[in-house]
């Protein structure tokens, strides 16, 4: 499948949005081993950017040359983040991040209020706007009751919402979130959603990694799917999913010769005679269900059910990293 690239999102009066992350030429290596082959991003301020791919595939090491924790190899083109060139001003760039990476990092040992109190003091807060920020960030991701607990005692949710609370002290415009949900059971999942949607609605700036399809589905303006070092895809949910074929109506009758005679007049039917449903190439576009219906009606044909499939992104993803195969990974090839 050839790879596709959809143009520059722009705002309701034409002009193209302001980047908050972006790169051009994007490389890094590991000795012979390329993670990154020249990567394009720009990700428009306030918006939701998810970043999928296999393991390996290099998704951590774009977060962590974005975000400043490592460099990427030399040639590669300008890197900005926050308005920020990461190569001219990597500190200004970290003033106006925030990450959240794949490990918790608080502190167990410590309550969820020190952890927070911490956080205050290696932003140089004072005392008093520490204790303040952090009292407001642990009642709006209901931590407050248990905030002079020790962390230890947290249950996963819980921890991955504190951490994102103390990735907050910092007031940052645009936050790495990197697989932020791995672990949580659905309700847990499904918080960190909303949480996440508020920061954005705040006009906050989300760069997210994740291996969950649906997760990205739920919450990403546009989407980019990263494959042996390079951008395999990119585009919202609903372009990517127009880049895959499989589509197809599926019609179930309970009537055998009603079954028969539908398989005998509809072209390029698959059948299963077993179960005795057809399966239609279709893209699901109303046109074309309006069209199926009327033919039904027309030879007075009953189907019981009548059903869509569309691609969705489990689909994109398989279709754009049918190639990847990684066998018998170490640790430091997992990046």
């Amino acid at each position: 499948m050839s790879s596709s690239v959809m143009p520059t999102p722009k705002c309701a009066n034409g002009q193209e949005q302001t980047a908050a992350v972006s790169a051009v030429g994007l490389r890094k290596s590991y000795g012979e081993k390329t993670v990154l082959d020249g990567i394009d991003l720009r990700i428009p301020a306030g918006s939701v950017f998810a970043l999928l791919g296999p393991n390996g595939a290099g998704k951590t090491t774009a977060v962590k040359i974005l975000s400043t924790l490592i460099s990427a190899d030399p040639g590669s083109g300008e890197i900005r983040v926050g308005g920020h060139d990461l190569a001219a001003d990597p500190q200004a760039a970290r003033a106006a991040i925030g990450v959240t990476g794949q490990f918790s990092a608080v502190d167990g040992l410590i309550t969820g209020e020190e952890n927070m109190l911490l956080m205050a003091d290696l932003h140089h807060l004072s005392r008093r706007e520490g204790r303040r920020i952090a009292a407001e960030l642990l009642e709006r991701f209901d931590l407050t009751e248990a905030a002079k607990k020790p962390a230890s005692t947290y249950s996963g949710g819980m921890k991955r919402r504190l951490d994102l609370a103390m990735t907050l002290v910092g007031s940052p415009r645009i936050i790495f979130l990197d697989e932020p949900t791995t672990g949580l059971d659905p309700r847990s999942r499904h918080n960190m959603w909303g949480i996440i949607r508020g920061l954005v609605s705040g006009g906050v700036t989300v760069f997210l990694t994740t291996q969950y399809l649906e997760e990205a589905d739920e919450l990403a303006d546009r989407i980019a799917v990263l494959n042996d070092g390079k951008i395999a895809a990119e585009g919202s949910a609903e372009e990517l999913k127009r880049l895959v074929p499989g589509g197809h109506v599926r019609l179930r009758f309970s009537d055998p010769s009603a079954y028969q005679s539908a398989a005998v007049a509809l072209r390029e039917v698959t059948r299963d005679d077993e179960a005795l449903v057809l399966q239609i190439p279709s893209g699901g576009s109303q046109r074309e269900l309006r069209s199926i219906l009327d033919w039904l009606d027309s030879a007075d044909i009953e189907a019981d059910e009548l059903t869509v499939h569309t691609p969705d992104l489990d689909d994109v993803f398989f279709a754009l990293t049918a190639k990847t195969n990684i066998p018998n990974q170490t640790e430091e090839d997992v990046r």
